[in-house]
């Protein structure tokens, strides 16, 4: 007989993956791209001419792709926190490795040790560096106005400690360098969760905001890691030729979405004028109230609807609203809307079976029907077929 803790453990595994199987797939298909690609220029592409010809040429493409993508995001930047750091990011990285290509060709200064293929502690610093302006973005987009000029200090300070320690002391600083991005990464994921429920509370639906998008940049950022720590230990000059490649790759993806992702931030209608107020929203009568106006009106079948939208009937602000959804009915907003949308689903189907799936989701607010899939299997641990068919079969 299966435990309670079993069936839980499944419903949650069961829940990640709906939420994020594109997410996973993603990562899969470029990690196989990637090992495909080492193989590949390892076996067929002499390093002598990695080292002398791609690696620069890549390089100046990418500076050149940076300073584009920089340009782009400043012209149409909108007052886009996002879109700004985003462009900050690429602005550094085009100027870093300028000046890298530059200092290698020009200057002959080795990246390499002398008689070896291993990087040196100049060349790993200087690819930490790159991979914290790969953290710009991400940190912005979970929270504009968090990486403010004392955070990045603090998140840089690692790297000249390293360098000093590789100069001062006989240690492998491969062995140190693959923490840094890991550190950074992690202070990353825990402000995740914070975004999620903010979200959460904020928003009816997760698709319009494009909230899986910093979960497809995380694994990209993680790929991009896991394959600097392979620059860092490996010897096969085939490891830079698919490292600039993949970043290529990424830097243009990127900014592409960048340019084109709704922005949760700026999406939100505004409270500012009742901020001050200091009503509050423990109310019986509020809650009274709320649920007559959503039984009537039905305003969560506008796939559009938003926690602010609840000041039509409440005299509260964003903050309060909140407040109210979680004591009252102990979840998010998100989740609120969501189970009543879920419930209309269930009753519109029982009384109109005819109707398609596609049909009953768009009808009951849902942006698509993959969205109404999702949040009907969390909510109710089936799908919505296997949810009809039970009932059809009692």
């Amino acid at each position: 007989m299966m435990t309670k803790s079993y069936i839980m453990q499944n419903n949650i595994t069961k829940h990640i993956w709906t939420d994020y199987r594109a997410e996973v797939g993603f990562g899969l298909a470029v990690s196989a791209v990637m090992v495909l690609s080492y193989w590949v220029t390892g076996g067929f592409i002499p390093g002598e001419l990695t080292e002398r010809w791609l690696w620069p040429l890549l390089n100046a493409c990418m500076a050149v792709l940076c300073f584009f993508g920089a340009w782009l995001c400043f012209k149409h930047n909108d007052g886009n926190r996002i879109r700004i750091a985003w462009a900050v990011a690429l602005l550094l990285w085009g100027m870093l490795e300028t000046m890298l290509v530059t200092g290698v060709v020009l200057y002959d200064i080795p990246i390499v040790k002398p008689g070896t293929e291993a990087l040196t502690g100049l060349a790993m610093i200087v690819g930490g560096f790159f991979g914290w302006m790969l953290f710009i973005y991400p940190f912005e987009a979970l929270q504009p106005g968090y990486l403010v000029w004392w955070r990045s200090m603090l998140q840089l300070l690692p790297l000249p400690v390293m360098a000093i320690l590789d100069y001062v002391l006989p240690i492998d600083l491969r062995a140190v360098i693959a923490l840094y991005p890991l550190w950074l990464l992690g202070v990353l994921i825990a402000q995740i969760r914070k975004y999620r429920q903010w979200c959460e509370d904020n928003f009816s639906t997760m698709d319009n905001i494009d909230a899986q998008w910093i979960v497809r940049y995380i694994v990209m950022l993680i790929i991009a890691g896991g394959s600097y720590f392979w620059m860092c230990v490996s010897h096969d000059p085939s490891r830079v030729f698919t490292q600039d490649l993949y970043l290529l790759f990424m830097i243009a993806y990127t900014t592409e979405r960048v340019l084109y992702r709704p922005d949760p931030w700026k999406q939100l209608r505004s409270t500012v004028l009742d901020d001050r107020e200091e009503v509050n929203p423990i109310n019986a009568t509020y809650r009274a109230t709320l649920e007559a106006w959503l039984d009537k009106e039905k305003p969560y079948l506008n796939s559009d609807f938003q926690l602010a939208d609840l000041r039509q009937v409440l005299p509260l602000n964003r903050t309060y609203l909140s407040q109210l959804i979680n004591t009252e009915y102990g979840c998010s907003f998100y989740q609120f809307v969501n189970r009543r949308r879920i419930d209309e689903a269930k009753r519109m189907k029982i009384e109109h079976p005819e109707r398609t799936t596609q049909d009953i989701s768009q009808r009951c607010g849902f942006s698509s029907p993959r969205a109404f899939y999702r949040t009907f299997s969390r909510e109710t641990g089936m799908t919505p077929k296997e949810w009809f068919n039970q009932r059809d079969n009692l």
